[in-house]
């Protein structure tokens, strides 16, 4: 999975490609968690993901967490496979997407 952050001031944008799995989630909950001093917008852009295992979800629950009590965090270019995960789940209820 590649990941590529973005800071504009107070809001930063996470791009992610590829798949976010038990085996790469660790790697987004690292980035996540040492980019969000100071962030009041936190963008997921999921334009470039592939697939989103319970692993993903948990990672971007904790994010949303964090910003719930700082700012906001929307989640945006979701497409239909990963869309699917949301409503299955119940993360559509939870999460802005955009």
């Amino acid at each position: 999975m590649n990941i590529q952050q973005t800071q504009e001031g107070p809001k930063l944008t996470i791009a992610l490609q590829g798949r976010l799995d038990t085996i790469t989630a660790p790697q987004l909950e690292k980035t996540v968690k040492g980019a969000l001093d100071g962030v009041t917008e936190l963008v997921f852009d999921f334009a470039g993901l592939d697939y989103l295992s319970s692993a993903g979800l948990r990672v971007i629950l904790s994010a949303q967490k964090i910003m719930n009590k700082q700012g906001r965090m929307v989640v945006c270019h979701v497409n239909e496979t990963i869309r699917e995960v949301f409503e299955v789940t119940g993360f559509i209820n939870i999460l802005t997407i955009q």
